[in-house]
């Protein structure tokens, strides 16, 4: 895997205006991209044309265990399990099924919300829409010529 050390994104910025929030958001990603773990695994998928659902396996974490918040563009999941002791007598002889603590997040387009949350069958499944508001959807524009 090729590791990006340095990105220069000057030459972008000389033809934008007002979306260098975007390019921090682009590196951003790139350096939380390296740091992160691929736990708990998940899936995006395009339902439709402004709809979408991530689906995050959280099997083995129960009601009140998993948490979802949406922050200023940022959707959180997180998932923490209390520490249960074995009963007395008990010991593990192989301890493969994790569940520790995860803490996902997805960085949210302008003016996509989150729809809804269910926990089915340890997928849980978030719905969001894209919903532009009037103001900021194409429209064509009469032209008045005189004479």
């Amino acid at each position: 895997m090729t590791k990006i050390t340095t990105l220069d994104l000057s030459p972008f910025y000389r033809n934008s205006i007002g979306i260098d929030r975007l390019f921090d958001r682009i590196t951003n990603q790139i350096d939380t991209a390296n740091s992160n773990t691929n736990y708990p695994p998940y899936n995006i998928l395009k339902t439709g044309e402004n709809t979408y659902e991530i689906q995050v396996a959280v099997a083995g974490f129960t009601q009140g265990e998993v948490e979802v918040n949406v922050n200023e563009g940022q959707l959180i999941i997180t998932g923490e399990k209390p520490v249960t002791e074995l009963p007395e007598g008990h010991t593990y002889e192989h301890h493969g099924i994790s569940a520790r603590r995860f803490v996902r997040s997805f960085t949210l387009d302008n003016y996509v919300e989150v729809i809804s949350a269910l926990s089915q069958d340890g997928i849980l499944t978030i719905k969001l829409e894209r919903r532009l508001p009037e103001a900021m959807k194409p429209k064509i524009i009469a032209i008045t010529y005189a004479n």
